[in-house]
């Protein structure tokens, strides 16, 4: 598995911090700072300073990261949770902070850090029990759309501005007949002269409402010998005529997570609002989807951790007949295999990201991270809520919140039935020997 030997060496660019990096020496994880422990044997799964995977340069931004989370979300996300969306503000708090674009090449206008960087700011958004900005989604899902397949106007219209926050986006691929599979999109896009006219909708747009820019996913061959030689991904500016954003959806768990429905009526675009190549839509997804699978993996494993040690501190504290929770065995040994559970998780989960920074992760094993995670961080959100007794029950505790928010996340970047069939389909078809 390959080193993360450099450092962290921050400079003010602009508005917003830039992180250069020296290249990747060796392939071996790099223990420059000594021995740091695995999780399972850190006091708190949440401390810093665990795992051979990172650096002590890289302990120092997570420091950064998790001030950030402290000072500009928390105080405030009570309020945003009651309205559904958090202030555009922070997204730019975010860029001066440095947390946007981290994994995106500084050659095309990123912090220029690598996916074990923007992993840091997805495991601290887990650690700070806040389910929004979707900081992650913006910088790991959405934007390598744009820097891996845009060209050079795109990129300097948009990367930028991504970076700072001024520029907030979603990617539009979900229909109210189209779900898990994206072959089933209806939404078109025709050809007239060199412009497209778009017409449809898309359904559960995650930064739909705040979005300045959304990636909308379109058949633009009907004629195509299958769906996926015909679709192809569109850059559409918010307040672009036809286009308009429904009411913000109310759903019973990350509530700050802004989540809306996206009508394009008759939408006039540019040839230049092509994303890639015609037709190439498809393919361009497949690729991407690996690593959004492994970002809902990460940050599920980090709040299995999250909840884990809400709900130590909890029954060390709270006491019934005489006695703390956590003198009880049945409480002791629920710790002791949420623990277990948790920390294999984290062993493969970390696996995953050694991989992917090889480029060597696969389809199948970033489905398998996404499914194996977040189905243990319903199990551990349902256990940790049950430790808690009638607290657990009030909205305003951080285990209530954290409950509610795990429940999504089986359901989207694939739902998790269909992720099986994904593994299915390699065991299958490996020969057997």
């Amino acid at each position: 598995m390959c080193s993360i030997t450099s450092k962290f060496i921050f400079s003010k660019t602009g508005q917003y911090l830039k992180v250069f990096r020296p290249p990747i020496a060796s392939c071996n994880f790099s223990q420059d700072a000594g021995y740091r422990p695995p999780t399972a044997h850190m006091h708190k799964m949440t401390d810093i300073g665990s795992r051979n995977l990172f650096s002590s340069e890289q302990d120092v931004f997570r420091e950064t990261v998790r001030k950030f989370f402290a000072r500009e979300v928390l105080p405030d996300y009570s309020k945003w949770e009651e309205r559904g969306y958090v202030d555009k503000s922070v997204w730019e708090k975010a860029g001066e902070y440095g947390l946007l674009g981290v994994n995106t090449p500084a050659e095309h206008g990123g912090i220029g850090g690598t996916f074990l960087d923007a992993a840091i700011v997805m495991e601290e958004m887990a650690y700070s029990g806040a389910g929004a900005p979707a900081l992650f989604l913006h910088s790991d899902v959405i934007m390598p759309y744009v820097w891996k397949y845009g060209n050079t106007e795109q990129r300097e219209k948009y990367i930028p501005k991504m970076v700072m926050g001024t520029c907030i986006s979603s990617i539009a691929m979900t229909e109210p007949d189209a779900g898990s599979d994206l072959q089933g999109i209806k939404t078109f896009a025709r050809k007239d002269g060199s412009d497209y006219i778009l017409n449809g909708s898309k359904m559960f747009i995650s930064n739909g409402w705040l979005a300045d820019v959304v990636v909308v996913v379109a058949v633009t061959n009907r004629e195509a010998k299958s769906p996926a030689h015909g679709i192809s991904l569109f850059l559409v500016d918010d307040g672009t005529p036809g286009f308009k954003k429904s009411w913000l959806m109310k759903k019973i768990g990350l509530r700050a997570f802004d989540t809306a429905a996206l009508f394009f009526e008759d939408v006039r675009l540019p040839a230049s609002a092509l994303l890639g190549r015609e037709n190439q839509g498809f393919y361009y997804l497949m690729n991407e989807l690996p690593q959004e699978r492994l970002t809902i993996g990460i940050h599920a494993c980090a709040h299995a951790e999250f909840m884990f040690e809400e709900t130590r501190s909890y029954v060390m504290q709270r006491k019934a007949y005489g006695k703390t929770l956590s003198s009880l065995q049945t409480v002791q040994h629920k710790l002791a295999e949420m623990k277990t559970e948790i920390c294999v998780a984290r062993a493969f989960i970390d696996q995953c990201i050694g991989l992917h920074l090889q480029g060597r992760l696969d389809p199948a094993m970033a489905s398998m991270a996404k499914v194996w995670a977040s189905e243990l961080e319903c199990k551990v959100a349902t256990q940790c809520l049950q430790l808690h007794g009638g607290a657990g029950y009030l909205y305003d505790t951080p285990i209530a919140r954290a409950f509610v928010d795990s429940r999504v996340q089986t359901i989207y970047g694939g739902s998790n039935e269909v992720l099986k069939e994904i593994i299915a389909r390699q065991i299958v078809a490996t020969k057997q020997k």
